[in-house]
């Protein structure tokens, strides 16, 4: 497991709530979080609101390729005070 950051990984999700975000394919012109963080590792993340632009996240977590997911392990701001956005039923683009 390592720290890694990598330029054009942007996928979607769909993923509603404060829970483990679930990853839908990386985005036209981007690739996925497997091909540029890899499996079990840590990188900062945004998540934010393709639907509902005023639900945002920006933190640290780490992909898990089993089930193409990030997890939301340090939250650094949010449109939530600071702490995990419950996000709304919609598209989320996760970069």
């Amino acid at each position: 497991m390592a720290f890694i950051t990598n330029d054009r990984v942007k996928e979607t999700s769909k993923t509603t709530g404060t829970g483990t975000i679930t990853l839908a394919g990386a985005a036209t012109g981007f690739i996925t979080f497997n091909a540029g963080i890899g499996n079990s590792n840590t990188t900062y993340y945004t998540i934010v609101g393709e639907d509902n632009p005023s639900e945002w996240e920006v933190g640290m977590g780490t992909y898990t390729h089993a089930g193409t997911s990030l997890s939301r392990d340090t939250v650094i701001g949010s449109s939530n005070g600071g702490a995990k956005t419950s996000f709304t039923a919609g598209t989320t683009i996760v970069f």
